[in-house]
This record gives C-alpha cells, structure tokens and sequence, in this order.
C-alpha cells in the first residue's frame, strides 16, 4: 500500500477542505439540524457540480469512476464539516446497490440521475432489532400477480423523508435461512401504504420510521435477482463502515486541532493550560488515537479497492475509529472545560456526532464480536 497521495487525490482533498470551510460554516449545520428538510439544496446542487454524487459512479453511467480510497478522502472532509444532508445515503449506499446488483436499464436509468445530483436513495434496511443482520429482517414482500406487497416497518431510515426512491430489504422467502430469500426492491416513497415519522436522535441527523402496509411495488422494481440480495448488502455494509470511519476521522482531526489551539491560547495562574503535563498527555493521547484510526481506515478502504477478503480488517477498524472519535471528542470537552458544554462551542456538534456514528454499521460490541469470529474463537 502506497501511502502517499497521488496529485488527483490530493488536489481532491484539498478542494474539498476549501469547497467546505467557504460554503458549510458550523453555524449553517445547525440551522440545518433542526431544519424540516435536512439540508441545502443549493450546497446539494453546488455537490453535484464538481462531480462528487458521481464519484464512484462509472464513467458509461456519466460518473468519474474513482475508487474508495477517493471516496473515504472526500468523506474525511464532509466528517470534518459536519456536511448534513443525504449524501451518504444516496453514494455511498444507494449507488453501489444499483451499480452491483441493477440491471442495465435500472442502471442507465438511475445512475446518470444519480451522479448529476438529481436523485437522492435512501436504504431502508434496518428494523426494531436495530442489527445489520439478516436475521433482523423481517419485512416481507410477497409476489402477488405482477407485482410485490411490502409489509414492515423500518427504523433509523437516514433521509427517507426526502428520498426519491427508498432501496428496501425484505423477505421473499419467510421459511429459510436467513442470508437466503433476502432480496432489494426499489420503492416510491410516495406509495400508498407507506408512512414515514422523523425520529429525534443524538445526532439530530433525520433519521426516520418507515411504516409499509401492502405496499405494492411493480415487479420491474425487483433489484437483481429475488432472494440473492445478501452478498450484495454484505459488500456494501462493508464498504459503509469504512465510509462512515472516514467520516469520523474527520472529526477527530478537527476536535484534535481545536482543542490543542484552545490549550495554546487559555490561560490559568499565569500560564497556558497547554503548559500543564496533564492537558499535554490528554492532546498527546488524542493524536496518538486519531492518527490511528486514520491509518487504519485508509488501509481498510485500500483493501477494498484491491478486492481483498477484510472482514477481519474491517470490523478491527470500525472498533477503533469508534472509541477514539468517543474519546477525542469527550477530552477535547474537558480541555475546553465550561465553553465544551455549550451549544455556543462547535465542539457539541462532534460529540454528539461520534456517539451516533459509533453505532452505524457496526457498534464496538458488535465489531468485536465479528473480529472474534474471524479469530475462530
């Protein structure tokens, strides 16, 4: 593994770090927090412009063709602007779901719509048992004629409230095991039969129920073949997690930066706090854990992008970038001490954002779990 950065991937970064600190101040995010829509459809359109929703898209399907060592430097920035917004749901979920498992004309159809900005997905997966297993899913989707009745309700549903299409996982076979009979339908939203009620959460990141009582999806809505859906969703939780360590990585640069220059500049009994060995251990400990989980998260998407076998590399990551964004972010309260606990300290914004990222696509319990497993324990 190269561990430079090539002049493209660089110059990506950096544009992004500018694109950002221009466009998304801490102060328009939480606007946007409690904001009914989530997100700035002029910074969306502005996103779509310089390519980005087409990122990883291929190039016959109007995309730039990059990889996931670009997407997780361009998602690096967006962690560290705190950039709301379905981003997330719709490229790095949505897309790769279409472009692995979609047939041609679902692909010519929604990909280029997707890369110009113009359609947002989001993932319906998850139910009450909050797990991305599929023995959590439980929403059933019965062939009835020409087309499919869904019933379920899903959970923690990021940017349903605004999506074009919700890409939803259901049985299509009740009695067998679980990773079988799972199959990825394309659903509008607007449907009859389907309800969706925004959720608060920690985070305030739009989250959303999605109710479905025989919804009636027309089988040409069917996304690859019915039933073979898991490997897919496998592969592309896989990639998630990393997506959203990258995300966090660009928090804990940012909570690292500002808390030292905090501890540079604060001064108590005549002297900057950042003079005192403990606040110096606790910034020290701080870069130690970011710098780490940066390594190894760039490492995770390398071996994504190389098609290597990495649960084992995956699940370590994820387990690592969430306690050390939980722990940057709790110290960097601290050494801020008063001011850390306000909303007048963009701080809140990445502390409450490291303890809802740490339970996305894998918890630290539920990442041990599978390390364990691939140890043979």
């Amino acid at each position: 593994m190269d561990l430079e950065l090539t002049e493209e991937q660089q110059l990506l970064k950096n544009s992004a770090r500018d694109f950002f600190e221009k466009e998304l101040p801490k102060e328009t995010v939480k606007e946007l927090e409690v904001d009914e829509l989530g997100y700035s459809t002029e910074l969306w359109k502005k996103m779509a412009e310089l390519g980005w929703c087409g990122l990883t898209i291929p190039e016959q399907y109007e995309g730039a063709e990059f990889g996931m060592q670009e997407l997780v430097m361009l998602l690096d920035e967006m962690g560290r602007a705190c950039l709301p917004g379905p981003f997330f749901s719709t490229i790095v979920l949505g897309a790769p779901i279409i472009m692995a498992a979609a047939s041609e004309e679902q692909k010519s159809e929604l990909l280029p719509k997707v890369a110009s900005g113009d359609l947002i997905l989001a993932l319906a997966l998850t139910e009450p048992s909050a797990t991305y297993d599929p023995a959590g899913v439980n929403t059933s989707a019965i062939f009835d004629k020409d087309s499919y009745v869904l019933n379920g309700t899903k959970l923690f549903i990021h940017d349903a409230h605004c999506a074009d299409y919700l890409i939803c996982v259901a049985k299509t076979k009740v009695w067998s095991k679980p990773e079988e009979g799972i199959s990825l339908f394309l659903v509008d939203p607007k449907s009859p039969g389907i309800t969706i009620t925004p959720l608060e959460s920690i985070a305030d990141d739009h989250q959303n129920e999605v109710s479905l009582e025989n919804v009636k999806v027309p089988a040409a809505n069917l996304i690859g073949k019915e039933g073979q859906a898991w490997p897919v969703m496998k592969r592309v939780l896989q990639e998630a997690a990393i997506a959203k360590c990258a995300e966090m990585i660009g928090g804990c640069d940012w909570t690292v930066e500002t808390s030292a220059a905090y501890a540079k500049e604060r001064v108590q009994y005549g002297h900057p706090i950042g003079a005192y060995g403990s606040i110096q251990h606790y910034l020290a400990d701080m870069w130690i854990e970011a710098g780490m989980a940066r390594r190894m998260t760039y490492y995770a998407a390398w071996c994504l992008d190389q098609g290597i076998p990495c649960t084992m590399e995956v699940a370590t990551t994820k387990t690592c970038v969430n306690e050390a964004y939980k722990h940057c972010t709790r110290m960097g309260v601290q050494i801020l001490g008063g001011i850390g606990t306000t909303h007048d300290h963009d701080i809140g914004l990445f502390y409450r954002r490291s303890r809802q990222a740490a339970l996305l696509f894998g918890d630290t319990e539920d990442s041990l779990n599978k390390v364990a497993e691939e140890m043979s324990l």
